[in-house]
């Protein structure tokens, strides 16, 4: 749960840590990631393909592990997922540590892709010690929703954002028991709402990316919000968000309407 607009304790972790977190998907660059450390950004994601990140992240380990939250994870791949245990031990060879913060399964569509086998093998990770915090990301909100009624992850990556707002209804309500962390991503819905929709006038405005985040930020369910930038411009756009404080109603109201129009035209993506 949030305990300010700019940082949040991660769940039962006790970590602190500032609420947007950075993923190098677009290849950024190492300078943007540097750049993003000396911002204040402490968490940051990264599949095991993202050199970028995890070359930078060895590199910063060396000076402090402890300043910085990793999460990354196994993928699943729909008839099967790689090898949990595998990949969690590639993952710690690649980024020079000895423990990782939270690792997720990634990419779960359907409760068959999570059985309580693969559940288990997670838990025994956290058991020994080689990662502080389990969970999943994928787009089934109401699978997500139940496994945190029930405890059985520490964590929780879904999409959220002013088109997408089914996270409310169907993950939000289940937290308040376990106290999970959850963690944002696709603010912008993958940029869809920094266009403007078919058939919206021209004098009316269209959101920023830094209202996009403060959109998600604004919400005390959400932990930390990941932000993709693809260049070091975009990074130092989208950051300032966290010191603009939280959307004021008018704002909100926008960010609904606008929302709404977005879903609207792209309603086959959930």
């Amino acid at each position: 749960m949030t305990t300010s607009f700019d940082t949040a304790t991660l769940g039962q972790t006790g970590i602190t840590a500032r609420r947007m977190g950075l993923s190098a998907s677009y290849w950024p660059g190492r300078k943007t990631i540097y750049r993003a450390v000396d911002l204040g950004v402490t968490v940051f994601f990264c599949y095991g393909f993202d050199l970028q990140m995890i070359r930078t992240l060895r590199d910063l380990f060396r000076s402090g592990r402890e300043r910085f939250v990793v999460i990354t994870g196994a993928y699943n791949l729909l008839v099967t997922h790689t090898s949990i245990r595998k990949t969690m031990e590639k993952r710690l060879r690649q980024l020079g540590t000895d423990y990782l913060d939270y690792f997720l399964l990634l990419g779960v569509t359907k409760p068959k892709h999570m059985p309580e086998s693969v559940r288990e093998e997670l838990v025994s990770l956290r058991d020994e010690g080689k990662v502080r915090g389990i969970g999943l990301s994928g787009h089934n909100r109401k699978f997500a929703g139940q496994l945190m009624a029930e405890g059985a992850l520490d964590t929780v990556m879904t999409r959220y954002n002013a088109a997408h707002r089914g996270a409310e209804t169907d993950v939000f309500p289940h937290l308040e028991k376990h106290n999970p962390t959850v963690i944002s991503y696709t603010a912008t819905r993958w940029t869809y709402l920094l266009r403007r929709p078919k058939g919206m006038p021209k004098d009316q405005p269209i959101p920023t990316a830094p209202l996009c985040y403060r959109f998600v930020l604004s919400n005390p369910h959400v932990d930390v919000v990941l932000t993709a930038p693809s260049n070091l411009r975009q990074l130092e756009e989208n950051l300032p968000a966290l010191e603009q404080g939280p959307l004021t109603e008018e704002e909100m109201t926008f960010m609904h309407r606008f929302g709404d129009a977005v879903h609207e035209q792209k309603k086959w993506f959930m």
